[in-house]
């Protein structure tokens, strides 16, 4: 529960909080109303007859659907869950999600193949620019390391993506949302870190208690035989939200002229700027609909807008270090000639 307080928040502060907050409700408010359909019971107990499941023989699925852990179970509910599909647009009704999901035309076995792609496409650009901080960030660079792992973090949350949207299991699922949990608790991580120049006993300090806190976050979902969905959505919400303002803050402050800042970074709208549209980004979720051309729906269209931040964020850190390092070795400087 969150008590607001009776004051005006600034502009870019209500609209993250709100996206996030909407994004929340989203967890409560998808139902797959098509699974209750009698049309579609019928219609998946008829295949399952016909197919031969409750006998000995059945007929075999085609290798790349095997390969892909697909049952003939799976199937009768897919080619159900279809033709219903095709049934309801054909007649201009309502169209169902089913088993949690709306009804995605898979791709050689692969059940979301526009949320794949992005999620590859993702991956990629991450690790691109982790090539390149590896190059072009000196080893004395005390931020080196962690922005590294951050990539490194945010790498593995898009191949976890990546396998939770080819198929869908509750191994593929946790993994996704912990690799997610994991970036955006890390992230939060290197936002104080780098915001609050944390150095010495004060930054381990601080690492040891995100590391508990996520380890406590793990933890707590892999207990019992029901995933928390609702508490894993909030979590990642306070911690992304926290990053999101902490970020904003420091990036109004380098330019507020309320302020006497003489290391003002002009480039802070780069850092300020990406999380927005990350936020922005993560808003899509809001207007959830049934996929285009049985591909790409509201989700994939958020891994699709992730994709050009991510290059804005990456190219501040690059010349965020590249200023402090100048910084440095002036400071070395004059106390030289001093």
């Amino acid at each position: 529960m969150i008590f607001w307080q009776r004051r005006k928040l600034p502009g870019p502060v209500s609209l993250s909080l709100f996206v996030l907050l909407l994004l929340g409700c989203l967890n409560f408010c998808a139902a797959s109303s098509g699974d209750n359909l009698p049309e579609y019971k019928n219609c998946v107990e008829s295949c399952v007859e016909s197919s031969g499941l409750n006998s000995s023989e059945h007929v075999k699925l085609p290798l790349y659907l095997r390969l892909l852990f697909w049952t003939d179970a799976q199937e009768c509910r897919y080619q159900c869950m279809h033709a219903l599909t095709s049934k309801a647009i054909e007649n201009g009704q309502t169209v169902h999600q089913f088993h949690g999901k709306w009804p995605f035309n898979r791709v050689f076995g692969i059940q979301e193949p526009a949320a794949v792609l992005f999620s590859i496409g993702n991956g990629l650009f991450h690790y691109h620019y982790y090539k390149k901080m590896q190059k072009q960030l000196p080893d004395n660079y005390s931020l080196k390391n962690g922005y590294l792992v951050m990539a490194i973090t945010a790498m593995n949350a898009w191949v976890w993506s990546t396998v939770f949207h080819t198929r869908d299991f509750e191994m593929t699922e946790r993994l996704d949302y912990f690799s997610a949990g994991l970036y955006i608790f890390y992230g939060f991580y290197i936002a104080v870190i780098r915001v609050f120049w944390l150095t010495g006993l004060p930054k381990k300090a601080f690492g040891v208690l995100c590391g508990m806190l996520y380890c406590a976050h793990v933890t707590y979902l892999s207990m019992g035989s029901r995933f928390d969905y609702g508490y894993n959505m909030l979590a990642c919400i306070v911690i992304g939200a926290l990053q999101t303002q902490l970020w904003l803050i420091w990036t109004v402050v380098q330019y507020s002229p309320l302020t006497s800042n003489p290391s003002r970074r002009s480039y802070a709208w780069m850092a300020g700027l990406s999380v927005v549209l990350l936020s922005c980004a993560m808003g899509l979720e809001v207007f959830d609909f049934p996929p285009w051309l049985g591909a790409v729906d509201a989700h994939a269209l958020w891994h699709a807008a992730t994709i050009p931040v991510i290059p804005l964020f990456y190219q501040f850190i690059l010349k965020d270090a590249k200023v402090n390092l100048q910084t440095v070795d002036t400071q070395a400087t004059k106390k030289r000639s001093s």
